[in-house]
């Protein structure tokens, strides 16, 4: 496809069938090649793109390596179709593992076609190592994304076994993204744009509202080439500030213009890297161009200095009287002196607790099968996220998050091995669109969702309808739900057919549990400590973290002596 761009097409199309594996072929309009040039074109190290000395440190061309279609040519059956506009017949070259099997004048349309049939039909054991055909149609779709919405003036389309999947007419920027993405975001986008003597910016940012539990919608191109830049993330991320609900990430598609001489693009073999001379001016024209545009369409909180500075006074408070603000304090606390203060007593029980108060500390006993009689005195939770117990081993120390990923994942798995996980049905179903690559993975893991308890249908295209959801899910937080485990199951990686199941049932989990800040009653605590110490596995997560841990009064006793508190 950038070979393609390069050639001056501006229809490009792509047929794939079974994710590339029997046909990957790419069709185009442009310049196409003499027949000499099509058969170097195979060859090693004999093309260029550079005819002078000086494009080597203004690199503007697109298309891969010279040696590339003679590495693809090695492991393939490779067909190519070329015509050059001024002749009246064309070239037809045939290759299978690196062996010229044909190279005859043809009638063809202008422009190139290149067909890469059979991927690995000569070497068996890497053709294994292929991914599943679901990740590798969606790295396909991922990289056609990236190709044409750099392009927005082009027209482009894909084909996956028989089916259009794309079908992109030529625009601009903001039609291309709603093409791409649904005409949804015609309203969810805010446009960029800034110019300064180090860069040209421009582009569009998602409005905060709808920001997305996964990362998938982040494009940057610099001189409309992709490229992955956690310092340009981290730029965009900090303009948002506090307007990105907690566990959500902005998405943005921002298009920036630079001197081919300040940038290096040799820095990463797939060249999504790259590194800028003056990265911490490139840093601050981003950062400060997003804060303007979400200011100037009202987004970020702003302040109406032709307000009225007095204080809006209720009408039925006219006629009372004011009073004094006051501060009781309690004169005869002296945090020093114990007898005066037992009803307010100080130590690790006063400073530990907070949701209880030291007369109402409970004592609690769990049963399981690695921890029989043990007494537990819980103290309660701290900065809502751990939950403090006193054991007779010394301070046990309990993340509540982790913990109750552990109880739902092991519940759950219980429930999907007896075929009885219940689902909470939906009183209006839900309808949700994805983009093309997330609708890739719904389909993959539609049947194991259902089994979780996901009730989860196609509509037809990339859109879904959700009639039931696990039981305990948050109203209203349905669509997070499923863009939380659609993430958390991308990040896992390429995941082996047996294991789909179990990754699918962490990611979920993941998702459910509680979050970090929660606050719970002391009843809560004592239900989520008797549920950990009942499960199979209580001392780590779904994800191998550690769950709790144990401080002996050995420990205490060395911190004190040492200063370490």
């Amino acid at each position: 496809m950038e070979n393609a761009l390069d050639s001056g097409a501006d229809r490009i199309q792509v047929v794939i069938k079974e994710a590339g594996k029997t046909l990957l072929q790419v069709i185009d309009n442009g310049c196409g090649m003499s027949a000499s040039d099509a058969r170097m074109s195979f060859e090693r190290h004999a093309t260029s793109k550079i005819n002078r000395a000086e494009d080597l440190f203004s690199i503007k061309s697109m298309g891969f390596r010279g040696e590339a279609l003679a590495s693809i040519a090695a492991v393939a059956m490779v067909e190519m179709k070329t015509r050059k506009a001024d002749q009246e017949s064309g070239t037809t070259i045939e290759i299978s593992g690196s062996k010229v099997e044909r190279q005859d004048a043809t009638v063809c349309s202008e422009g190139t076609s290149v067909s890469v049939k059979n991927l690995f039909f000569n070497i068996p054991a890497r053709r294994n190592f292929l991914k599943s055909n679901t990740s590798e149609t969606r790295h396909i779709v991922e990289e056609f994304q990236r190709i044409s919405m750099a392009h927005p003036e082009k027209s482009f389309s894909l084909m996956q076994d028989g089916v259009q999947v794309f079908n992109l007419v030529p625009g601009n920027l903001k039609q291309r993204i709603a093409g791409i993405y649904g005409s949804v975001y015609n309203e969810r986008v805010v446009p960029v744009q800034e110019e300064t003597t180090i860069l040209n910016l421009e582009g569009f940012i998602v409005k905060p509202e709808f920001a997305r539990k996964t990362r998938g919608e982040q494009y940057i191109f610099v001189n409309r080439r992709f490229i992955k830049s956690n310092y340009i993330n981290h730029a965009v991320t900090d303009a948002f500030e506090d307007l990105l609900p907690s566990g959500t990430f902005p998405s943005y598609f921002l298009f920036i213009e630079i001197d081919p001489a300040k940038i290096d693009i040799n820095i990463h073999p797939t060249k999504t890297e790259i590194k800028f001379d003056d990265e911490r001016s490139v840093y601050a024209i981003i950062r400060s161009a997003v804060k303007r545009a979400l200011g100037r369409f009202s987004i970020t909180p702003s302040l109406d200095f032709d307000q009225e500075t007095a204080f809006n006074i209720p009408v039925s408070m006219y006629s009372s009287t004011p009073k004094q603000p006051e501060v009781r304090v309690d004169k005869t606390y002296n945090p020093f002196h114990a007898e005066k203060n037992k009803a307010n007593p100080v130590g690790w029980e006063r400073i530990l607790q907070v949701n209880t108060s030291v007369d109402d500390l409970e004592e609690i006993r769990i049963e399981s099968s690695e921890k029989k009689d043990n007494d537990f005195k819980l103290l309660g939770q701290i900065f809502s996220k751990f939950i403090l117990v006193a054991t007779s081993r010394g301070l046990m120390l309990v993340d509540q998050r982790r913990a109750h990923e552990r109880i739902l994942y092991e519940r759950n798995s219980n429930l999907v091995r007896q075929n009885s996980t219940p689902s909470q049905q939906e009183l209006f179903p839900l309808t949700m669109d994805f983009p093309e690559d997330e609708a890739i993975i719904v389909r993959e893991i539609g049947n194991d969702l259902r089994k979780t308890g996901f009730d989860i249908r196609e509509f037809g295209g990339n859109t879904f309808v959700l009639n039931g959801v696990p039981m305990g899910t948050e109203k209203g937080k349905e669509k997070a739900l499923i863009e939380g485990i659609i993430e958390s199951y991308k990040n896992q990686g390429e995941i082996q057919a047996d294991k789909k199941q179990e990754a699918l049932l962490k990611s979920i989990c993941g998702e459910l549990a509680m979050s970090p800040s929660t606050k719970l009653s002391n009843l809560e605590m004592d239900q989520l400590l008797q549920d950990l110490f009942n499960c199979i596995q209580p001392e780590t997560s779904p994800f191998g973290k550690k769950i709790f841990t144990t401080i002996t009064e050995e420990e205490l006793d060395k911190k004190l002596k040492t200063g370490g508190f």
